[in-house]
């Protein structure tokens, strides 16, 4: 009995948002602290279903709209949702004579498919390392949203999320990977958490964890139930929250067991490779974990 005592590790996230034992069982997450007069675990109660709290779908469309036109590096392509609904998206094909797969990047919270910081650079540098790309738009809120306010909306991805998938399906590419960056890591693990990865060949998290001060994950990375590689990647001088996670989630990804998973850590850059090139040394991390597969 003591031998077995012994070889319980516990694991205990310095945020002090949860803890995990590094074995093929997870304990129950303690509750979370209050967020001023606000009980979060209402949103873990709530976590992945629709609570009548909705994206704000006018911003969305007109940040569409201000960045439709602009697009030059590849074709805008609206994918078909339910209700006769759409999502914009942005498609680049590879330079590749013979493609490696396509690619589905989620971008960071408030932003767009064609941000410049980090998703602009992603889509258009990995087509030159072999893949296709398909930036696609995620859902928003107002400009002020915190952590806490979106992850109501998280359940609204999952759709796109699937449209983008059925995207290269249609086009005979079954090749997928799913790379997504900071709150569009949320949302990918929100997706992943309710329907798993079956549909996807491989992911890749870039800064996964990213939260709000004093606001804490509410939901556990669902990394360990992923049979398909894994690569963790994160910025040296990333959001501490991101950097504090980082030996929980490799935790996680052991004990999915996939022997080409990585943890990759990009020198000299921040949450949003804004700077110093960094956005060069993510793509070239990411395309060449890509291309090992």
């Amino acid at each position: 009995m003591n031998k077995i005592l012994l070889s319980l590790t516990i694991l205990v996230c310095t945020q002090g948002v949860y803890a995990g034992f590094p074995l093929p069982f997870m304990p129950k997450l303690p509750d979370l602290p209050m967020f001023g007069d606000f009980n979060p675990n209402k949103l873990r109660t709530e976590f992945n279903q629709f609570v009548g709290i909705e994206p704000d779908l006018l911003r969305e469309q007109r940040m569409v709209d201000e960045i439709a036109d602009a697009v030059m590096d590849g074709d805008v392509e609206y994918l078909p949702l339910k209700n006769d609904k759409e999502v914009f998206s942005i498609f680049m094909e590879s330079e590749a004579d013979k493609p490696k797969g396509g690619v589905i990047i989620l971008h960071n919270r408030g932003q767009h498919a064609n941000w410049a910081d980090a998703i602009k650079p992603l889509r258009t540098g990995l087509t030159e390392q072999g893949w296709h790309t398909l930036s696609v738009q995620m859902p928003v809120l107002g400009k002020e949203a915190k952590y806490y306010d979106y992850v109501p909306i998280f359940p609204y991805s999952h759709e796109r999320i699937d449209a983008a998938i059925d995207f290269y399906h249609e086009k005979g590419i079954n090749n997928v990977v799913l790379i997504a960056h900071g709150c569009g890591a949320h949302m990918a693990m929100s997706y992943v958490d309710k329907y798993n990865s079956d549909k996807i060949k491989a992911f890749v998290g870039i800064g996964m964890g990213a939260t709000d001060y004093k606001q804490k994950i509410v939901n556990g990375f669902p990394l360990n139930k992923m049979p398909v590689p894994l690569l963790d990647i994160y910025a040296a001088q990333d959001f501490s929250g991101v950097r504090n996670l980082s030996v929980y989630r490799g935790k996680l990804i052991k004990m999915a067991g996939n022997k080409k998973s990585a943890q990759i850590i990009v020198k000299d850059s921040d949450h949003y490779y804004k700077s110093n090139k960094s956005a060069e040394r993510l793509i070239t991390k990411v395309g060449d974990w890509l291309n090992a597969l």
